[in-house]
């Protein structure tokens, strides 16, 4: 994998959010977002256990992987993890990259409770609105692939919009910047968006910064028991896993072991 995938991806994503400004008016969108049912809390539902929570991914490929998951259907993957405790759901909505689609998340809406976080490269805020209009409840904001002032702007946006935001971070830096945004909800990416390479540990040193009143994700790499135990004991209150449930036959019965896993509070998770 090379070092530039980050700068390849937004690259290509300015240019796809372009394309799609032509196709579908940002008016166009504001006028479908007056229509669209009201947003589920993200913070609420990750918060309404004493467990850790789990954000379960509907995700065919990526860049590091390929195709995950060749025999791909994202509606029903949604109702299989609604159906075995999943508090939240990520949808992949990148195409070019992650094999995604925005339409995934209008598809899964009427089929499920649980608020949707729509998993992308957001660079524009007419992403945002195109959010919103799909039914999505919660977006991703990547620092790294923001400006300070771009973030607090999409911040601003999605706080209008009734929706809430996963500011993603992956070192001190970004954690700082995230928090200065003032971020609710901060999840911590285990993955490095330059390399794609995987460390555990950055979730360790990184959740300490935040106060307790931050919600706190953690991302990728999560695959096994050893792993659950590490992100509990670091204090975070969810996790979100894609393509570990995403390799399996079943998917849900996969989030129902990864619940069972986790059926008692840790010591590391924040009151």
């Amino acid at each position: 994998m090379k070092s530039n995938i980050l700068h390849k991806i937004l690259a290509h994503k300015k240019n796809e959010v372009e394309a799609q400004r032509k196709k579908v008016q940002l008016e166009e969108l504001r006028e479908r977002v007056k229509t669209t049912d009201a947003p589920r809390s993200l913070a609420a539902a990750l918060k309404a256990t004493p467990q850790l929570a789990v954000i379960a991914e509907v995700k065919k490929g990526s860049p590091s992987a390929g195709t995950i998951r060749p025999n791909f259907n994202p509606v029903e993957i949604a109702q299989q993890y609604a159906a075995n405790g999943a508090d939240a759901l990520s949808v992949l909505t990148d195409e070019h990259f992650f094999q995604g689609h925005l339409d995934y998340i209008a598809a899964i809406r009427p089929h499920v409770d649980v608020p949707i976080l729509r998993k992308e490269f957001i660079i524009d805020e007419y992403q945002l609105y195109e959010a919103r209009a799909a039914g999505a409840d919660a977006v991703l904001l990547i620092v790294a692939a923001l400006k300070q002032s771009e973030l607090e702007q999409f911040l601003f946006i999605t706080d209008k919009l009734k929706m809430q935001a996963i500011v993603e971070v992956h070192n001190e830096k970004e954690m700082e910047r995230a928090l200065q945004a003032g971020a609710a909800i901060v999840g911590i990416n285990n993955r490095n968006l330059e390399t794609f390479e995987i460390d555990l540990g950055v979730t360790e040193r990184l959740a300490p910064i935040a106060g307790n009143d931050i919600v706190l994700v953690g991302e990728s790499g999560i695959s096994k028991w050893d792993d659950l135990q590490r992100m509990a004991a670091a204090g975070v209150d969810a996790v979100l896993v894609g393509s570990h449930f995403m390799r399996q036959d079943d998917p849900g019965e996969a989030l129902a072991a990864f619940k069972k896993g986790i059926s008692h509070p840790w010591r590391g998770r924040k009151e």
